[in-house]
C-alpha cells in the first residue's frame, strides 16, 4: 500500500561554486596556471595584464538617470575596479612576476633503446639473425634487464614479425645483445647481469672468486651467509671479502646508468618558500599563484555603449544578458582566486609556526606531533581543506623542498608522559641503525631494548614497521664481513 508523507532533515550541501574552490586549492601551482589558462580560453570577460581600464572610471562618474535593464538587474560596479594592480595580488606576501623562473628543465640525447641498435649496426649477422636481435633490443626495459622468456620472444618474432625461429637462435642473438654496453645489458635476473659484468672484468684471484660466488652460491650471497660461503668455498675471511667488494661496486641496473636517457626530468615547482631573515622565519607563497586578471576592456565597451543607446532592442537586450552571465562567471573566479591564496598561505604559516623549530634548525628530531585536525582547529577551517593543501603542495625550505605533508606526524608518548612525533622516533631509529656494529647489526629486539633506554618504549613489531618504512633491510641483510 502507498503512503505519502512530510518528513523534515537537516542536510549540508556544497555549491557548484564551493566545489569549484575545493578543485582550484587542491590544485598544485603549475596545475594551477593551466586552469587559469583555461578559464581565460573559455571565458572572454577576463583579461589579462596591468592595463588600467579607462572605463571603469568613466562609467562610475556617468548619472544614474537611466534606469534601464543594465542598472536595474544587476550593478557594473560590482564586477569592475579601479585599481591599478587586483587587491589578490597581495604583493607583500609574494614573489615579484619577474622573480620567477619559469623554465623547466628537459634531458636531451639518444634514448636507450636507440644507442643499443646503434651498436648493434656495427655487427656482421648471418640469416635472420640482425632482425632477432634488434628485436631484443626493443624488448630491453629500462633497468636494461629483458624480462621475458625465450620461448615468449620466439613466439612473439613469429607473431608480429613473420620470424619463424627456435630458442637456440634466439640464445645466439641474445650473446650479442649481451655484448653491448653499458656491461650487463640484455641480462635475464640479476644473477646473470652481475656475471656479465664479472666476465668483462680484468682476470684477478678476487674476481674469479666473485665469480664462482655468484654462479654457484647466488642465494647465499643473497641472504649473506658469509659463514657458508666461507665453509663452501674453503677461503679466508679476508679474500672472501675482497671478492665481496668486487661485487658491491658491480651495476645492478645497467640501463638506468645510460646519462643519454631523454626521459624528461621531473621539476618540482614549490608552491611556498620559507626564507630565515634576521632569526625570524618569511613565508612568502610563490608568485605564480597571483595571476593578474581584471574585465576585459571590450566588454566594458559594450556595457558603456549599451548604456549610451537612446533605443533598446531585444537583441541588445539578450547580449547584456550574455554580457552579464560572464561578468558573473569572471567576478566569481576572481574572487575564488583570492580565497585560494589566503587559504593557502594561513595554512602554510600555521604549519610553520606549529613546526617552527624545525624550520630554525633543520632537524628532524624537533618535529612536533602534528595531524590535519591540529591546524584545521587553529585556522577555523575544515580537515579535508588542510588535506587538499598539505596533499599536493611543496614548500621550499633552507633544507630542501618537501611535500608538506611530510610535516604532519602522529604522536607518542615518551617515558616522561610527553608527546613526541613518530618523525622524531624514525629519526633516532634510523642513526641508531647507522652507528650500530655492521658486523653483528642490531635485531629488531635489540633496537627496541636500545631506543627504550633512550626514553621510548616501543614494541618490537612498531620497531619492525618503522624500519620497513625506512626501507632499512633485517639485521642479517645489513651484515657485513
Amino acid at each position: 500500500m502507498l503512503k505519502q508523507k512530510l518528513s523534515f532533515k537537516l542536510s549540508q550541501k556544497l555549491s557548484p561554486q564551493q566545489i569549484q574552490l575545493m578543485k582550484l586549492i587542491q590544485l598544485p601551482t603549475l596545475a594551477f596556471e593551466q586552469r587559469v589558462k583555461q578559464e581565460y580560453e573559455e571565458n572572454p570577460a577576463l583579461d589579462t595584464g596591468k592595463e588600467k581600464d579607462e572605463f571603469e572610471d568613466e562609467f562610475k562618474n556617468e548619472s544614474d538617470d537611466d534606469h534601464d535593464i543594465i542598472e536595474t538587474e544587476f550593478d557594473v560596479d560590482d564586477y569592475l575596479s579601479d585599481d591599478e594592480v587586483p587587491s589578490y595580488k597581495l604583493k607583500a606576501n609574494n614573489y615579484s612576476a619577474d622573480d620567477e623562473d619559469k623554465q623547466v628543465p628537459y634531458a636531451s640525447g639518444t634514448s636507450f633503446s636507440q644507442y643499443l641498435k646503434t651498436q648493434l649496426q656495427t655487427f656482421t649477422f648471418k640469416d635472420d639473425q640482425e632482425e632477432i636481435a634488434f628485436f631484443l633490443v626493443g624488448s630491453v626495459d629500462d633497468s636494461g634487464y629483458i624480462r621475458r622468456s625465450l620461448l615468449d620472444i620466439v613466439d612473439d618474432l613469429a607473431f608480429t614479425q613473420n620470424i619463424y625461429t627456435d630458442k637456440e637462435s634466439v640464445e645466439k642473438a641474445l650473446k650479442i645483445v649481451q655484448s653491448l654496453d653499458p656491461a650487463g645489458v640484455g641480462a635475464r635476473d640479476l644473477r646473470e647481469c652481475l656475471l656479465i659484468q664479472l666476465q668483462r672484468k680484468d682476470k684477478t684471484e678476487s674476481v674469479d672468486l666473485a665469480y664462482r660466488i655468484i654462479d654457484e652460491a647466488f642465494d647465499k650471497f643473497s641472504k649473506k651467509h658469509y659463514d657458508k660461503l666461507l665453509q663452501k668455498f674453503s677461503i679466508s675471511e679476508e679474500k672472501l671479502k675482497k671478492a665481496v667488494e668486487e661485487i658491491e661496486h658491480l651495476n645492478p641496473k645497467p640501463g638506468a646508468s645510460y646519462s643519454g636517457n631523454s626521459k624528461s626530468v621531473e621539476h618540482v615547482i614549490p608552491d611556498f618558500a620559507i626564507h630565515i631573515k634576521n632569526g625570524e622565519l618569511e613565508l612568502t607563497l610563490n608568485g605564480r599563484n597571483a595571476p593578474e586578471m581584471h574585465i576585459s576592456r571590450d566588454y566594458s565597451n559594450m556595457l558603456k555603449g549599451y548604456k549610451e543607446a537612446t533605443t533598446k532592442t531585444k537583441e541588445q537586450k539578450e547580449a547584456v544578458f550574455f554580457i552579464k552571465q560572464k561578468l558573473d562567471s569572471a567576478k566569481w573566479f576572481i574572487d575564488a582566486i583570492k580565497q585560494r591564496q589566503e587559504t593557502l598561505y594561513s595554512t602554510m604559516y600555521s604549519i610553520m609556526m606549529h613546526q617552527k623549530e624545525y624550520f630554525m634548525t633543520g632537524d628532524e628530531r624537533t618535529l612536533k606531533p602534528m595531524i590535519l585536525k591540529d591546524i584545521a582547529e587553529k585556522i577555523d577551517m575544515d580537515i579535508s581543506t588542510i588535506s587538499r593543501v598539505a596533499n599536493s603542495k611543496y614548500v621550499e625550505t633552507p633544507y630542501g623542498t618537501f611535500l608538506i605533508k611530510s610535516f604532519f606526524s602522529e604522536s607518542m608518548k615518551n617515558e616522561e608522559g610527553e608527546d613526541v612525533s613518530t618523525r622524531e622516533i624514525k629519526k633516532i631509529l634510523e642513526m641508531t641503525i647507522e652507528a650500530e656494529d655492521k658486523k653483528k647489526p642490531h635485531t629488531d629486539a635489540k633496537l627496541a631494548s636500545i631506543l627504550k633506554e633512550k626514553g621510548y618504549p616501543i614494541a618490537r613489531r612498531t620497531i619492525a614497521k618503522y624500519r620497513e618504512q625506512l626501507d632499512v633491510p633485517v639485521a642479517r641483510l645489513r651484515k657485513e664481513i
